[in-house]
This record gives C-alpha cells, structure tokens and sequence, in this order.
C-alpha cells in the first residue's frame, strides 16, 4: 500500500473506532476524497490515529471512568449530596476558586453559597435539577493526587462560570472525585450536557493524568471490548438494602450491543492490515504492537466469546474480517 493510501484507511476507519463516526465521507460523484483540500490534512489526522493506536495498544493503559450520577432538584437534595461526598465535613473540599475548607462549619458556608450565589437563588425543591454529580475514577494503585489534580484541571476548563466543589475519596477500592456542579452558571447559562460533552471530559481527564506520568486512555466500550453495564448508583444502594424489585444484567449483551462491538472488530483489521501493508518499518511495528494487544487482551477475548455464542453459537456474519486473534507476533488468527 502506499503511504496515502495506508493513511486513508487509518483515517477511514480510525475515526470510527476513536470518535464514532460511521461513515467516510467522500464527494460528490465518487470523486476520490483523498485529494484536494482533504489531502492536506489527511496526513495530520492519521498520525493522530497512529498515537492513538499505539496509546491504547499498551499494556499498561488504564482506561479512565467519568460518569454522571444523578445530582439534585434543590438544595435540599444538594445539601445532602455535598454532606455525603464531604462525609460531614471530615473530608476536605475544594471550591471553584481553589480554595480547602474542612469541618461542619465551612460544609455549611459552602452549601450557604450554593444557595445564594450565583445568577439566582436555588429554590429548596424544584422541578428541575439544579446541579450535577460527576465522578472521575481510577483503578486501585493510581495516585490518588494525580486524580484530583487531573479533576480540578478537567473542573477548571469545562466548568468556568459554574459553582462547584469536588472531594476525593480514598477509603473505596477505586481512589475517585466527587465533583458537584450548580447546573446555572454565573451567567443565567444552564449546563446541559450530553454524550459528546462526557466523551469531552473523559479525553481531557486522561490527559491530564498522562500530563502527571500515568497512561490513561479514554475510548468507548465497544473500541477496547469492555461490555460492562454500569449500574446507576440508586441502584447499587437499593441492591445493598434489598429493595431492588428488578435485576440488571451486568454485561452488555443486546442485539445493539453486540453490533457495536462487531463492528469495532471490524474496523480493527482494517487498521491493523493497513498498518501491517505500509512500507514503513514504524507502521510494521505497530501492527504488531496492535495485534499483541488484540490477541491478548482478556476484554477483547470476552467481546470475541460473546459474539461466539450468538445466533446458536455462529460467529454473527460481517463484511468485513475480524481483528487478529491470539497467536504468533499479532498476525491474523484462524
């Protein structure tokens, strides 16, 4: 292949594993979309690929977690949010202007602040929510100051002009940041926040942690194979105290689901056999760098078991080839 052409497909294929896009544009009446303006940028965008490949294909990339879990419609539900992450002021909290305060005392100030401050008023009830409960997370052995500077740093860029205050917790098996955010801003702007913005956050959480020497990665489920379906955290706490009425599974495993993640599989071998097809050496190294981790990753075997059971045990049909499966020096598996 040549360097264009290798380029093109990590591109093409590149964007959909790495930013969801599912189809590569070209121009009208089939004219070739390498050419032109896109040409002058391709080259650009595929060695953001290629770092991309190389950061996730590691073995010691840990993939980072975000996730936003309820918030509150009122002060009073935020009250009690801000006393359970601050554990009654025992913990310490830090504020939108960076500043720590501890004990019962400062716990009230800050929740007499969220009330007052800002545009307007937080009513006592409301119908709307009136802040946001975000959670930045890290495997067990993490630093836990690595995390929160990374929080605080992620909090200061997205969340300007927002009240918020943020507490780590260490004492769980995952060091993690509660990160509490008044829904209106300063300006009267309310945050309305969607798949887009958590995808936002998460990539610039682990930047910030690769910034402080750890080597975090932030893809969707399907691209490293994960299936893992999160539960909500009222849901966790009804299990604990027995009132949950129904069970959620804790894979992944729906008809969407399983599409999704054949068709990261998909898009895998074709980067991997564009990059195995350059005539670079450094290309020819990182497919194999790719295919160890294809062949060896346990999530990607269990997305690969998966799919193996469905449709009475047949590996679901595609047009494309599947990513390589364990065995010599990543090369195409049987």
């Amino acid at each position: 292949m040549t360097p264009q052409e290798v380029d093109g497909v990590l591109v093409e294929w590149g964007d959909r594993l790495f930013y969801g896009r599912r189809k590569f544009t070209k121009s009208p009446k089939g004219a070739d979309p390498l050419k032109a303006a896109y040409a002058a940028s391709l080259a650009k965008r595929a060695a953001d690929i290629r770092v991309r490949v190389a950061r996730l294909a590691t073995p010691k990339a840990i993939q980072v977690m975000v996730k936003i879990s309820g918030g509150g419609r009122g002060m009073k539900a935020i009250r009690a949010h801000l006393t359970y992450i601050a554990k009654h002021g025992k913990l310490e909290m830090e504020t939108e202007r960076g500043e720590v305060v501890q004990g019962k005392e400062a716990l009230r100030d800050v929740m007499n602040e969220w009330r007052i401050g800002g545009h307007s008023p937080v009513p006592e009830t409301s119908t709307r929510r009136e802040a946001f409960h975000i959670i930045f997370s890290m495997p067990d052995g993490t630093s836990p100051v690595a995390i929160k500077e990374a929080a605080a740093a992620v909090a200061k860029s997205e969340f300007a002009g927002h009240v918020y205050a943020m507490v780590l917790h260490e004492h769980q098996a995952n060091p993690h940041v509660h990160l509490a955010v008044r829904a209106q801003g300063f300006s009267g702007k309310r945050l309305n926040p969607r798949k887009a913005d958590l995808a936002r956050w998460r990539e610039v959480f682990a930047q910030e942690l690769r910034d402080r020497g750890i080597e975090a990665v932030a893809t969707r489920q399907p691209v490293h194979g994960a299936s893992r379906n999160h539960p909500p955290r009222w849901r966790v706490a009804a299990s604990q105290e027995g009132r949950a009425r129904t069970d959620r599974p804790g894979i992944r495993d729906s008809a969407s689901a399983k599409r999704s993640r054949l068709e990261a599989l998909a898009a895998w071998a074709h980067v991997h056999q564009a990059l195995s097809g350059s005539e670079h050496r450094e290309d020819k190294e990182l497919a194999a760098q790719l295919g160890r981790w294809l062949g060896t990753d346990p999530r990607i075997q269990s997305t690969r078991d998966m799919l193996g059971t469905a449709e009475g045990g047949r590996q679901p049909q595609s047009e494309h080839r599947l990513a390589p499966r364990p065995g010599g020096d990543g090369e195409r598996g049987n």
